[in-house]
């Protein structure tokens, strides 16, 4: 049995409560209880969170895709911003099950403030309601919205970029592909926060593979299920829906991968790195000791996650700069 790496011990305390607070961690069994459970802590955080002044924010409906209902996003502009200037669309995380928007709003509100870009969070509709493709369409129309409304927003359509965390990594690399492929909306820059991207590594934990905090092995089959809906456990999930099933990644806009040395997407996280350098994609690789799934949302004033927001902020303003 492989010896487990250390914790970070300022990461401790915040995993405890946590896991204290969802009654042991996130149960997905029942997938509607823990939504509600989570959007009511989501709410709360905000209502209880600082006011970070320097950003306006607009709650707007985009244009599905054909045959598709309305997307709801989250616009956030910093009112330091140059014109024209960056932006990037945000896809938030929660395993493709769960999340909203409220869920990184803060952190998006000091992002834009901190770089100067605007953002524009999605609200994707979530599985296993909507499997795949519905998430990602929705992420392509709001990609689509940005593009073709740069010039309103005084956005500069050659610094778009697309960013998301855990699943919303995951979609955002696969919007990469997605948008790589159809040869319109190319974006600049790919934010993939401890990315979702491989289907297969739902094993159950066992002598060779350690149970990791927070999110669990079970929960990573649950959602993986849920998401590819008809196409889980079948030969034909496609690069779109995990990015680590693409045996083609030229041409893809350079990317920024950080993710806990704990985190159980870690292995996925190192090997599309390093599928993305082989073709010929420029590629920053973090790994941070101690850290498990999501720490900086969990322990945002730990060093370590200050670290990590600070690697953030300085990867974007280098990637976006005029």
């Amino acid at each position: 049995m492989a010896t487990p790496l250390p914790l970070d011990s300022e990461l401790a305390d915040p995993l405890k409560f946590f896991m204290e607070v969802m009654g042991g961690g996130l149960n997905l069994d029942d997938i509607a209880a823990t939504r509600a459970q989570s959007d009511a802590i989501f709410a709360s955080v905000v209502a209880q969170g600082p006011v970070i002044p320097g950003v306006a924010s607009q709650d707007i409906s985009i244009a599905g895709a054909a045959g598709s209902p309305a997307v709801k996003a989250r616009l956030y502009t910093p009112a330091t911003a140059a014109s024209p200037h960056a932006a990037m669309l945000w896809m938030h995380g929660g395993g493709y099950v769960l999340g909203n928007l409220d869920q990184d709003d803060l952190m998006l509100r000091q992002l834009a403030v901190d770089t100067g870009i605007t953002m524009l969070a999605v609200d994707y509709r979530l599985a296993p309601d909507h499997p795949y493709p519905a998430p990602l369409d929705d992420c392509y129309a709001a990609l689509q919205y940005l593009f073709e409304n740069a010039a309103a927003l005084h956005i500069d359509s050659r610094r778009i970029a697309i960013g998301g965390a855990s699943a919303g990594g995951g979609l955002a690399a696969g919007l990469a592909l997605l948008a790589r492929d159809r040869g319109k909306y190319n974006a600049a820059f790919q934010l993939l926060l401890y990315p979702m991207l491989d289907n297969t590594n739902v094993l159950p934990a066992g002598p060779d593979r350690a149970e990791t905090v927070l999110w669990t092995r079970s929960n990573n089959a649950s959602a993986w299920r849920a998401y590819l809906g008809p196409l889980a456990g079948t030969s034909a999930v496609p690069a779109y829906a995990a990015a680590a099933r693409a045996t083609d990644l030229a041409g893809l806009p350079p990317a920024f991968i950080p993710v806990g040395a704990l985190d159980l997407f870690v292995d996925e996280n190192i090997a599309y790195a390093q599928q993305l350098l082989a073709a010929g994609v420029n590629t920053e690789l973090h790994i941070y000791p101690g850290a498990y799934h999501a720490f900086d949302a969990f322990a945002p004033m730990a060093k370590i996650s200050q670290k990590f927001a600070a690697d953030v902020r300085e990867v974007l303003k280098r990637a976006l700069s005029g």
